[in-house]
């Protein structure tokens, strides 16, 4: 019954990547299970990344795998772990691993490090989260919704690693509700701690094309196209979040074994960079070991 459920959920990720959204743009077109994307070489990350969000995929029992690795499918090789390692930057999601709680194959899928690109750590794991939190709301409220995501290569903040992974100065979402009233709603932030509100972000599609020169949704009516992209009212979507600051640890420039116990009772084996001596998997047990 298991295997039926996980192959029903996968079939209704692929239609729905089949229903042919797909951006124009620049990159390498890669196909995964539940989100597509395109790779730029120049860049060793995503211009976007494409894929239809449901109830079953924020709902689904499906644990974070945190299994970061190079992506297979892209001809020229993705950006590598080295790369990131030691650079004072997160590896940040762009498909959120949150939004592909289906299956555990849609799950270990996100950790590709195609879908990663080089974030600021506050900003990642503060108004960036928020704003993947809000959409992941969006998709229950509205029963499904397209979502676009992806950097903005203007102002960036150099490169990192051997492969030299730019470091973008901004990032983008684009939302697409085609149910009911259909609406469209898009978001620019620079990639650094927010300070605002997220509806402060908050600009019309066609911006974002302006700046990014990919073309969303052209497979839509051009009149229908034309009236939503040209839209910027936060009105009509619901902004229930204040964002809230996160005090982000100073990274260790070499990494050492995690001081945390594992469920056995024994020492756990990562390595991490953590200041606190503890790894994502035992942050909880911060303070508390002797070791």
């Amino acid at each position: 019954m298991r295997l039926k459920l996980t192959l029903a959920i996968l079939l209704s990720c692929m239609t729905a990547v089949a229903q042919n959204y797909t951006p124009k743009s620049s990159g390498e077109i890669v196909k995964h299970s539940c989100y597509t994307l395109a790779y730029s070489e120049q860049h060793e990350q995503a211009i976007w990344v494409l894929y239809h969000l449901t109830r079953e995929m924020v709902t689904g029992a499906a644990g974070r795998t945190d299994d970061f690795r190079p992506d297979p499918k892209v001809s020229t090789q993705s950006a590598s772990l080295e790369d990131y390692r030691g650079s004072g930057y997160d590896r940040g999601h762009l498909c959120p691993a949150a939004d592909m709680k289906q299956s555990s194959t849609a799950m270990s899928e996100t950790f590709y490090l195609s879908n990663m690109s080089p974030q600021v750590p506050g900003f990642n794991r503060g108004i960036w989260k928020n704003l993947e939190e809000t959409v992941r709301k969006w998709s229950l409220e509205e029963d499904g919704i397209w979502v676009v995501t992806g950097a903005i290569f203007k102002d960036n903040k150099g490169a990192i690693g051997k492969n030299k992974v730019t470091i973008p100065g901004y990032y983008y979402k684009v939302v697409y509700d085609y149910t009911g009233k259909e609406k469209m709603i898009a978001l620019i932030l620079p990639n650094s701690e927010g300070k605002k509100q997220l509806s402060d972000y908050v600009v019309s599609v066609d911006l974002v094309e302006e700046l990014t020169g990919v073309d969303f949704f052209p497979q839509l009516d051009d009149a229908l196209e034309e009236k939503l992209e040209s839209q910027s009212d936060p009105g009509e979507w619901s902004f229930d979040r204040m964002v809230t600051q996160v005090k982000v640890q100073q990274k260790l420039s070499t990494p050492i074994q995690c001081k945390g116990t594992t469920k056995s009772g024994n020492r756990c084996k990562n390595k991490t960079y953590n200041t606190n001596g503890c790894c994502h998997s035992h942050q909880s047990q911060a303070g508390q070991s002797s070791l």
